[in-house]
């Protein structure tokens, strides 16, 4: 038999634009030609559970590289095709003929049938000048097929000597696709399509010792309570190439409403500096589809490394339908749910494994709270920070009453929290803090200037916070110690450094003076660095303590004397807030020798 026809398509144009166009990666047609393999393996073995097919069970795909011939060839023992399925399937372009397997055998379910457009097969025209199909259906009596097509409309359709079950598809690859006949690039994007299939892929075999490419019972698809701490572990470092153990993990497992099954990991932080972006892929009955897809995937849980599988979602899908779909927003929702309970269940059972993690966590969770008030909702109070005794305490305690609006407008105000924000820079402030039994919370996330503003957003009548130098506390000062005298003669001596000079007696005397700067402005002035808007910085106010007795002795000096002095005391705590310019750390250095001089001169 011998027949020719032509390719059925709802328009003459539509077979370039899909040989050009259908995938943004055109090294995808690998995927789509080796899950349709796979579905012709799902399709056989549910019809030999009901009976009306028989297989041995070896079920296996073979995918065969030719170099000379510049070939590339994918064959499975699957169902196989009679030459009516081969005109129906192949040659009507968008038939699906998974759908209609699904809907004929309804009893037998769809689960791992992967195929839902029929578009899959023609996506190997992408790397292929032609294209040569040799199948074989599993019903008896039924002749083996060949077809054959370059992808311009025309096929030809005759029988074959093809003797065993199954399909058998050789692209002819063309010339600058040359790569592809190559069995590296081919087993490279075998490991990061087809990792998980369902059944065992060989790849150029050679004998009974040949080992299958990918797993084809990933561990994610058992049951939580059959896998060992070592087996997620070595998931772990197979999948992400990792050899850093993670912290922990969340063994995804449901059934109902949606289905959908996948491992999370929470990895070990390599840098604290910027929001290290992980990778979690994403699956469709074990095939894999795409990394970090956020309507799928909550955006801050892309800082984690996983793999989750969603039968429900099709290989192929629109940005559109995903973002429109309700199933997917409820899969991106339990998703989320479960982190959080994850975390609040370790805060609650291991406190002391939680706060040994924390460091790792405060990033991933700090950011998911900013992206997702639900999530928020649930992890607000297991947010944690350490103090200035360096114990960990939830950032709720810093919150106090919430002010009425009546008590607002008599000028009540929220409670104010002091956190640090470099230990190095403010050590003094801490220090006086700590004589003074005030306390503080150290962040040390590259997020946390967000943070503390997104938690001040969230309660607004509850708490306001304020780096350790923001202001002298009450706590940290006694009553009379304005000046007007050494007020002026600061203000005299540093009039070029238009700064502001307050004069406060402050309980620690050691201290000559600090700096101050109003915590409103000085965010505004990073948020114009940040956005490149210009403008020098917060304004500063020097607080001199009246009651350090260096301070004091001021008024005796000479004028000469005291300017010098009055400099490095204002140098000294501009070091203590930020550090100096170079110009600045020389002047501090020339002043220091000047006064060791004077102070040997007159000892």
């Amino acid at each position: 038999m011998e027949k020719q026809g032509n390719i059925k398509i709802a328009s003459e144009n539509m077979m370039p634009i899909i040989k050009k166009w259908l995938y943004s990666d055109k090294d995808i047609f690998l995927r789509e030609i080796v899950a349709n393999a796979s579905d012709a393996l799902t399709k056989l073995k549910k019809l030999t559970a009901l009976g009306e097919a028989q297989a041995d069970g070896d079920y296996r795909i073979t995918v065969t590289t030719n170099e000379e011939e510049n070939t590339l060839t994918v064959e499975d023992n699957g169902i196989g095709m009679s030459a009516e399925e081969v005109e129906t399937y192949i040659t009507q372009v968008a038939f699906s003929g998974a759908a209609n397997f699904v809907e004929k055998y309804e009893k037998a379910g769809g689960d791992g049938i992967i195929g839902h457009f029929g578009l899959g097969f023609y996506s190997a025209y992408m790397v292929s000048e032609r294209i040569e199909i040799f199948t074989k259906s599993y019903r008896d009596g039924e002749p083996a097929v060949h077809w054959e097509s370059d992808g311009n409309s025309t096929y030809t359709l005759k029988d074959c000597d093809k003797e065993t079950r199954g399909t058998k598809i050789v692209m002819h690859l063309a010339q600058e696709e040359k790569e592809f006949s190559k069995e590296g690039a081919i087993r490279r994007l075998l490991n990061k399509y087809c990792a998980f299939m369902p059944f065992p892929i060989y790849l150029n075999p050679k004998g009974e010792e040949d080992k299958a490419v990918n797993t084809t019972e990933p561990l994610y698809i058992k049951q939580p309570k059959d896998c060992t701490e070592e087996e997620y572990k070595t998931f772990y470092r197979e999948t992400f190439s990792d050899f850093n153990e993670p912290l922990f993990w969340i063994h995804l497992n449901m059934e109902y409403p949606f289905r959908l099954k996948g491992i999370l990991y929470f990895p070990k932080v390599r840098k604290q500096v910027e929001l290290e972006r992980g990778q979690v892929k994403l699956y469709c009955n074990q095939v894999y589809i795409a990394d970090n897809i956020k309507e799928v995937i909550p955006e801050f849980l892309t800082l984690l490394n996983g793999v989750i599988d969603c039968p429900d979602i099709p290989l192929n899908v629109s940005r559109s339908f995903l973002q429109n779909d309700a199933q997917v927003k409820k899969i991106a929702k339990h998703i989320s749910k479960k982190v959080a309970d994850k975390l609040v269940e370790l805060f609650k059972n291991d406190r002391a494994r939680y706060e040994s993690c924390w460091h790792d966590l405060a990033t991933f969770v700090k950011f998911g709270c900013i992206k997702d008030d639900e999530f928020y909702n649930r992890v607000k109070d297991i947010i944690i920070y350490k103090n200035l005794s360096g114990e960990y305490v939830p950032v709720t305690s810093c919150f106090g009453e919430e002010v009425s609006e009546e008590d607002a407008k008599n000028g009540k105000e929220p409670q104010k929290a002091y956190y640090v924000s470099d230990e190095n820079k403010q050590a003094q402030y801490i220090q006086m803090f700590r004589d003074a039994a005030l306390d503080a919370i150290v962040c040390d996330t590259y997020i946390d200037p967000h943070f503390i503003s997104y938690l001040e957003y969230k309660n607004p009548t509850r708490v306001r916070f304020l780096r350790i130098d923001a202001e002298v506390d009450a706590a940290l000062k006694e009553e009379g110690g304005e000046d007007e005298e050494l007020k002026k003669l600061f203000e005299e001596a540093l009039k070029e450094k238009k700064i502001k000079v307050r004069c406060e007696k402050l309980k620690n005397t050691s201290v000559p003076a600090v700096v101050n700067v109003s915590e409103f402005m000085r965010r505004m002035a990073e948020m114009n660095t940040f956005y490149d808007l210009g403008g020098d910085g917060a304004e500063v106010t020097l607080v001199v303590n009246t009651a350090n007795a260096a301070v004091q002795a001021l008024k005796g000096a000479n004028e000469a004397e005291r300017n010098l002095a009055i400099e490095q005391i204002y140098l000294l705590a501009r070091m203590n807030y930020k550090a100096l310019s170079p110009e600045e750390l020389g002047v501090f250095t020339t002043n220091t020798a000047r006064l060791i001089e004077k102070y040997l001169q007159n000892a």
